[in-house]
């Protein structure tokens, strides 16, 4: 297979790490993305990989509980650092070259957050590890997805998730919901759609920013994916 792309980022969620025991990090799961992702890269494509937190703490959720909403994003964005520390060991281990880039400075164990520098790590074969978000709190890692695809000049943000694309109601609780093969930014945010907050949808909307909506969980998808094969959703003009 051909790559449609050069140069990608993929959004990987906690929940996705955290495979059926839907909590914490597996070991086993993190091994497999890990792998899927070294296939990408052997085909000579730049990825970046956005890693989210949800898997050890949402802090919109901990805000709900009571911790201020500060706060609470500000410890979503270590659970991401944790996760971005786990996807790059597993990377290593699968003969991947990593960095990892934090928005927050935590010198011992990632690179602080520079555009060139991580634009200078892909051209150079490695696989960049964004984490922590954008660094600010009242933004999600979607949005940090999005911003961070932008910044190193991406051809496509990739979502990957549990679900085989965007519906227009929660398949795991409507068994009919219908799947949209493709949607516009617009009717996107119209419709209330979900998979991703209207922040990052609008971001990549002004910036003319593909987003393709997958299921994570099937082998190969991510290459497919970058292959080009519609196997989700995009989201586009």
């Amino acid at each position: 297979m051909k790559p449609a792309y050069t140069r990608v980022l993929l959004k990987v969620s906690g929940q996705s790490l955290a495979g059926a025991q839907g909590f914490g990090i597996d070991t086993a799961q993190i091994h497999r993305t890990a792998q899927e992702i070294v296939e990408v890269a052997e085909h000579g494509v730049e990825i970046a990989i956005v890693c989210g937190g949800g898997n050890i703490i949402r802090g919109i959720n901990a805000s709900a509980e009571g911790i201020s909403r500060a706060a609470a994003d500000y410890m979503g964005m270590l659970a991401s650092i944790m996760n971005a520390l786990a996807l790059q060991d597993a990377l290593e281990k699968c003969g991947a070259r990593t960095r990892v880039m934090s928005a927050i400075e935590v010198k011992q164990v990632a690179e602080p957050h520079i555009r060139r520098r991580a634009v200078r790590h892909l051209e150079k074969g490695r696989v960049v590890i964004f984490a922590a978000g954008t660094g600010n709190p009242f933004f999600t890692t979607d949005t940090g997805g999005a911003l961070r695809a932008m910044e190193i000049g991406a051809q496509i943000l990739l979502k990957g998730t549990r679900v085989d694309g965007v519906y227009d109601s929660d398949p795991e609780k409507v068994p009919d919901a219908r799947r949209y093969d493709q949607v516009s930014y617009k009717d996107f945010l119209a419709l209330n759609l979900g998979v991703m907050d209207s922040t990052a949808i609008a971001l990549c909307q002004d910036n003319k920013l593909p987003i393709m909506v997958f299921d994570m969980s099937v082998p190969g998808n991510v290459l497919k994916v970058v292959c080009g094969e519609t196997i989700g959703t995009l989201v586009s003009a």
